[in-house]
């Protein structure tokens, strides 16, 4: 008995170290607690929520870019989110995410749930590989933005699906874009973001989906009457 214990006592130590290893530390700092929207960030929005939220996006990125393997994701071990008195909505930059008080402050509307979407955005930009820094800046964007569609927190003003003037315009645009490509192949966005891992090329799009991105957008275009 003693040794079946021992034995099961090693087992949950191992399993604690595996969790441990793989485990992100969340921490959430709001620098304007005295501003109208830091008020209202930890009204209506708060440190603990943030913290599920960070940690609860960072499971489903996994999930969307297939990462099943810790090998395949970035060695991030711990992301810092600031609410900071700043303009703008937001940015990530060294495993760090910073959002505006003062967008928190004038935004109309449910901002607990347009936080949330801001976040996984924003987390997006932590785990994805962006081509060593040679992928188009509005893909980058796109699949920061595909990520926030997949779930369920795309605001009512996006563009609908066919709209935008170019494939790489970003954000909104480009994440409907890119859900239409998802849509000709099951798990296109989570490839091209392993692709990525190492550098970008247009020739990307040939490989994975047999027509250069021109030919895909023109298709997208045209299924939708745009």
């Amino acid at each position: 008995m003693a040794l079946f214990n021992n034995h099961f006592l090693s087992l949950l130590l191992t399993l604690a170290a595996i969790q441990t290893v793989h485990a992100v530390d969340y921490v959430v700092t709001n620098t304007a607690p005295t501003t109208a929207g830091g008020a209202r960030f930890n009204n209506e929005i708060g440190a603990d929520y943030s913290r599920q939220t960070l940690a609860s996006a960072t499971e489903f990125i996994w999930r969307t870019f297939q990462q099943t393997n810790p090998a395949d994701r970035k060695n991030v071990q711990k992301v810092s989110l600031f609410v900071d008195d700043m303009d703008g909505v937001a940015y990530a930059v060294n495993n760090e995410i910073h959002v505006s008080a003062r967008y928190i402050g004038s935004y109309s509307g449910d901002v607990k749930r347009e936080i949330t979407g801001v976040l996984y955005h924003e987390m997006t930009h932590i785990w994805q590989w962006n081509g060593n820094g040679q992928a188009p800046g509005g893909l980058i964007e796109g699949i920061a933005d595909f990520v926030r569609l997949k779930a369920n927190y795309a605001p009512s003003h996006w563009v609908q699906p066919g709209q935008g003037d170019r494939w790489d315009q970003g954000y909104d645009v480009t994440a409907r874009f890119l859900d239409y490509l998802n849509s000709l192949r099951n798990g296109f966005v989570a490839e091209l973001n392993k692709k990525m891992r190492t550098g970008y090329s247009a020739n990307y799009f040939v490989e994975l989906l047999g027509k250069n991105v021109d030919q895909l957008w023109s298709d997208y275009k045209a299924k939708y009457g745009k």
